[in-house]
């Protein structure tokens, strides 16, 4: 995957010139900080050159986690067509990007982001865009603005930047703003996993429909140290690969997701939730099913028309 057209050309006028030294070790320093899960009252994008590190080269990835996301949600609610966006801790715009590419109809978005180094980079890239943005200062380990509900509401690679304490209430604000769907993404590490979990039980309890990616609302069925993510291949450039020098053009980006509504969609029969596993004449799929369970199933040429769609399938499809 990679970022829209105007997305690209933003980001590229935004890192002409910049001295590839500098940019690579803030790219190292920004990733360390993430991996380590730090959370010393800093933002991790403190400063412009932080921010431009995380345009080269966590953008991409994060663009690409959201929208296959969004990419899940329109397939399991079809009449879902936001007019208005929420974004809480929106870096630089990147879950705007995506919901413009996966529903162009949106009309309004409202962007809060702490950091001014990587806010004041998203309003230029958002420049020119056919859609009404507006961003505000909010630091979401803080008290929020008053704010109304919007048709989507998105938190991407928020929780993890939280204290433990913290993440109940905020999910339990966002889904009192959330007028139709919410959309929570986080890396896709066991402790990603755990984040959403607790936002799933959480907002079960609140009366939410689960539309993806479990394609039922019961117990998760995996049981550490299995953990559900799912991963999105994505487009290195030429100084991506330079800032994290790194040889192959493109990076796999783990992700886990959770989409609730207050309404119910066409969830399908089970998900594929690892690799498939092609052997000569038979498939094997890890799936999430629709009765709460989760198993591994071998499919054969004998299986007809089933072994078909086990050979097109994907981690992260719909069966």
């Amino acid at each position: 995957m990679e970022l829209p057209p105007l997305l690209r050309q933003g980001v590229d006028a935004a890192l002409a010139g910049i001295n590839l030294s500098d940019l690579s070790r803030a790219a190292s320093a920004l990733s360390a900080r993430y991996r380590a899960e730090i959370r010393d009252g800093r933002f991790h994008l403190s400063d412009d050159l932080a921010a431009r590190a995380y345009l080269a080269t966590r953008l991409p990835a994060t663009y690409a986690a959201i929208r296959a996301a969004m990419e899940t949600i329109a397939a399991v609610r079809p009449d879902f067509v936001p007019a208005s966006l929420l974004d809480l801790g929106a870096g630089p715009g990147s879950a705007l990007w995506a919901a413009m590419e996966c529903w162009p109809g949106l009309e309004g978005a409202l962007l809060i982001e702490g950091s001014a180094a990587i806010r004041s980079w998203g309003e230029r890239l958002a420049e020119g865009l056919p859609v009404t943005v507006e961003w505000r200062v909010g630091n979401v380990a803080g008290p929020l603005p008053d704010l109304s509900p919007r048709d989507l509401v998105t938190l991407a690679y928020v929780l993890d930047e939280l204290e433990p304490g913290m993440r109940g209430p905020l999910v339990d604000r966002l889904w009192a703003l959330t007028a139709d769907i919410l959309l929570i993404v986080e890396p896709g590490t066991p402790a990603g996993w755990e984040r959403v979990l607790s936002a799933r039980e959480r907002l079960i309890a609140a009366g939410a429909q689960i539309l993806a990616p479990c394609p039922h609302g019961m117990a998760c069925p995996l049981v550490a140290p299995d953990w559900c993510h799912f991963s999105r291949r994505v487009a290195r450039s030429r100084l991506h690969r330079l800032a994290k020098g790194a040889e192959v053009p493109w990076e796999d980006e783990k992700f886990i997701y959770l989409a609730a509504s207050r309404r119910p969609g066409q969830l399908p029969e089970a998900r594929v939730i690892a690799p498939p596993r092609l052997g000569s004449g038979q498939v094997r799929l890890k799936l999430c099913r629709n009765d709460g369970a989760a198993d591994e199933s071998l499919l054969t040429k004998r299986s007809g028309a089933a072994f078909k769609a086990a050979r097109r399938a994907d981690w992260g499809d719909a069966l």
